[in-house]
């Protein structure tokens, strides 16, 4: 080692251990930290300190298992939230939230990977990984997201270039790096798909609303390599398999890590939530989600039928590429979604396509990345 070269420390940081355990985010763990909430060693952590294999790590006074630090299982859901769930573990108010649905994991417990609104619908992922749900949720990773939203109010050419240059919300610039229009719509009301690449607090409904319109729908559809399609319907959930995982994990340059076998009987139990999932949630007896009432009396059988707002949404889009792609400039079109290309063939409920893993571009010091930075084009479709 020559005079200036430094030693490398020993060890992970504290944060990272517990991220990978699915306790929390990173950034959740960072503040519990702060709050003094974890010891290592019987002494209070501190942020950026470093623990190896040999250090007893303790939350809330709760020893950690060595079997629970070396163990951890990245297991990852999909889910298709309905209106009036809200993205928190628990509620004040006892309203339902997104995890009330969800199956118990056996080590660890689920995060959200990202938020939608209250009022918001559609893709939501989970994972007992924390490390994974840090690098897709942080910017540098600019995993982009694609949503179908119904405007009211007249749009203008003016209106659409002025959201793909960007405008200046509150919290800073951004802007949608495509959009297209979609079939469907009356009058003033009219769909669009646009994407953009950061989940910024009602990013989305803020940048229409700069432009005097109203966002009356608003549903997530892709979040990075994931598709939401129309065999996982609203309120069911599916887990990934191994080689879904394993490529949304390469997204964010992780290594693929092996699901743990799982038994005949849990399968069958799984099985049987998933189709349960869908049903009304009683939850604590205050709230339950049911399908509206038809009009022909009270607690007459709703209609099959599809909403029409559902079937426009999936009505297949031609892709065609954006004038920044075409002048050779970055960014994420909206992508041509893989049912578009298979109609008729039996598709799985989450469809996921290969592409090389990205690393993330450090941003400079003290600038936080904007949505126009360290964009990549979209990725290839399957055919």
């Amino acid at each position: 080692m020559t005079e200036h070269e430094q030693p490398r420390p020993a060890g992970e940081k504290l944060q990272k251990v517990l991220a990978r355990l699915g306790l929390a985010s990173r950034r959740e763990i960072e503040t519990w930290i702060a709050e003094g909430r974890v010891k290592v060693n019987g002494a209070a952590a501190t942020l950026g300190q470093r623990v190896d294999a040999n250090d007893a790590i303790a939350l809330d006074g709760r020893l950690l298992k060595r079997e629970e630090i070396t163990g951890s299982v990245r297991r990852v859901l999909i889910y298709n939230k309905p209106d009036g769930e809200i993205c928190t573990r628990d509620d004040p108010e006892g309203r339902p939230t997104v995890f009330d649905r969800l199956p118990r994991p056996k080590e660890g417990r689920w995060i959200n990977i990202g938020r939608l609104d209250i009022n918001t619908t559609g893709l939501l992922l989970f994972t007992t990984d924390g490390e994974l749900a840090n690098r897709l949720m942080h910017p540098s990773y600019q995993m982009d997201r694609e949503y179908a939203v119904r405007v009211r109010g007249e749009v203008t050419e003016e209106m659409l270039e002025n959201l793909k240059t960007g405008v200046m919300l509150e919290d800073g610039p951004a802007k949608f790096t495509d959009i297209k229009e979609a079939p469907g719509g009356e009058g003033f009301n009219h769909w669009y798909h646009c994407v953009v690449m950061e989940g910024r607090n009602r990013e989305v409904r803020r940048l229409w609303e700069s432009q005097g319109l109203v966002v009356s729908r608003l549903k997530r559809v892709r979040f990075g390599p994931v598709f939401l399609t129309s065999e996982l319907t609203m309120g069911r959930w599916r887990e990934m398999d191994q080689r879904e995982v394993d490529i949304l994990s390469a997204e964010v340059g992780l290594t693929p890590q092996a699901l743990p076998a799982m038994k005949e009987k849990t399968r069958d139990k799984l099985d049987r939530l998933q189709r349960k999932s869908a049903k009304p949630v009683d939850v604590r007896g205050k709230r339950v989600l049911r399908p509206a009432k038809d009009e022909a009396g009270e607690g007459a059988r709703p209609s099959r039928a599809p909403r029409r707002e559902d079937a426009e949404q999936r009505a297949p889009r031609g892709r065609k590429e954006s004038a920044e792609r075409r002048e050779g400039g970055r960014g994420t079109p909206v992508a041509e979604r893989p049912s578009d290309v298979k109609k008729r063939q039996p598709r799985p409920a989450v469809e996921l396509s290969e592409r090389p893993a990205r690393k993330p571009r450090p941003a400079a010091p003290g600038k936080r990345p904007t949505s126009g930075d360290g964009q990549r084009p979209g990725f290839g479709r399957k055919r």
